[in-house]
């Protein structure tokens, strides 16, 4: 116990020891956390009210970055398969950075399901046994499981590697193996479940398909390690870790053919959806094209569109792909895209026109702003904690400094093992 209590302080101690540009960057993010708090206290204290929901779009903002949100965190497979499966060399030795990334996605994915709730109070109600745990009958229990199962196989795989890599001893794999084969499916299981909370409604017919889990899990698949290699080199910029060129094209990889399945996927929609065009396509033709003047979202189709496009073009070419130095560009501009189309080009439009045909349209007010933008910005400060904390451990910089008389206990031990 006392062992892994100096592991814990030891590693948020390095996580938390950096130079000027570390501090200027931690009180950038600082900033937005504040003003999370203050959105946070103002909904809580006047209602949902202070949002732009209303009775005809109950699903907004806080959602659309929560399905993001649950496909970057599931994303975190696309380093641990090839690294465990594949036996990728390169990718192995920073598996646990992806581990940690998926910890702090299904951090920030709790935050947006409270804030849309709006009554944090009841989050006692998704606790079995002690509130009104709605299971297995309501789709949004199943997502609430499957994510807080997701996030506790991070946790134990991502510091049981860094508990063994900081006391210098073997993994255990017996144990360890199972708990990566395991979370590896249940990568899946997240996104899928969270395509299932939507694409149950036979009411929103834009989410009434079989394609949305699939399409989840590509989308996923493509954003997820985008943001993945932009995290990877500013760790090999930023920190003594170098991490190999082969590593980032293996990623390229996976992000160049799952982002083309997603847009064939988009395509395929959008002919099945317009070419009758029914009344069933009113909310994929208000997205794309507005109606009767109200035009919110078409801008963000078309920039959406755009930017995966371009980057699905860029990212064929195998020169341009290796080319790290304009490489992290593509991806923020395929995360920037997949991102407004898996969100504002998905939740939105499904919920307008609402079942009975009527139009409200709907933007976020700067009280969902700023909550949002907090939450984005907590992600990102115990992102850069952890992996701070988790590259100190990598390199040896932080080692479990035995004293004289754990030395002793363990000779002992050794002496009668060998006597035994």
């Amino acid at each position: 116990m006392k062992r892994f209590i100096q592991f814990c302080f030891d590693f948020w101690k390095a996580g938390l020891t950096g130079g000027p540009l570390f501090w200027a960057w931690m009180l950038f993010l600082a900033f937005f956390i504040v003003l999370w708090g203050y959105g946070e206290y103002v909904q809580i204290a006047n209602g949902m009210i202070v949002t732009n929901l209303n009775d005809q779009v109950s699903w907004g903002f806080y959602l659309a970055n929560f399905v993001f949100m649950v496909g970057v965190a599931a994303a975190a497979v696309t380093v641990v398969f090839p690294a465990y499966v594949y036996k990728h060399k390169e990718l192995h030795k920073i598996v646990v950075l992806g581990e940690m990334l998926a910890i702090a996605a299904v951090v920030m994915c709790i935050l947006f399901v409270i804030a849309h709730m709006g009554r944090p109070d009841r989050l006692w109600h998704i606790i079995p046994v002690i509130g009104i745990y709605n299971w297995p009958h309501s789709m949004l229990t199943w997502d609430t499981l499957v994510l807080i199962v997701y996030l506790l196989l991070n946790v134990i795989g991502g510091f049981y590697y860094l508990y063994k890599k900081y006391t210098n001893t073997e993994v255990n794999k017996a144990f360890y193996m199972p708990v990566v084969y395991i979370a590896i499916v249940w990568a899946l299981s997240i996104h899928t479940v969270t395509a299932f909370l939507i694409n149950t409604m036979p009411a929103r017919p834009m989410w009434f398909h079989s394609m949305m889990p699939i399409k989840f899990i590509t989308t996923a698949f493509a954003a997820g390690p985008s943001l993945i290699i932009i995290v990877f080199l500013l760790v090999r910029r930023f920190t003594p870790m170098k991490i190999a060129d082969e590593a980032f094209h293996m990623l390229s990889q996976i992000v160049v053919w799952c982002l083309g399945i997603a847009l064939f996927l988009t395509m395929s929609e959008i002919v099945t959806e317009l070419y009758p065009s029914t009344e069933h396509s009113l909310g994929l033709q208000y997205l794309m094209f507005g109606h009767n003047g109200l035009t919110a979202l078409v801008p963000f189709f078309w920039t959406a569109m755009a930017l995966m496009i371009g980057s699905f073009i860029l990212l064929l070419i195998p020169r341009v792909r290796k080319n790290l130095t304009i490489l992290p560009f593509i991806c923020l501009a395929a995360f920037v895209g997949i991102w407004i189309e898996k969100g504002m080009g998905l939740m939105l439009p499904g919920v307008i026109p609402t079942p009975i045909g009527e139009f409200a349209e709907y933007m976020p007010s700067n009280i969902e702003l700023m909550v949002v933008g907090g939450v984005w910005a907590i992600g990102f400060f115990l992102l850069t904690i952890m992996l701070k904390g988790a590259v100190a451990m990598l390199l040896g910089d932080v080692r479990y400094q035995e004293s004289a008389t754990d030395m002793q206990a363990r000779a002992k031990q050794a002496a009668e093992a060998t006597a035994s």
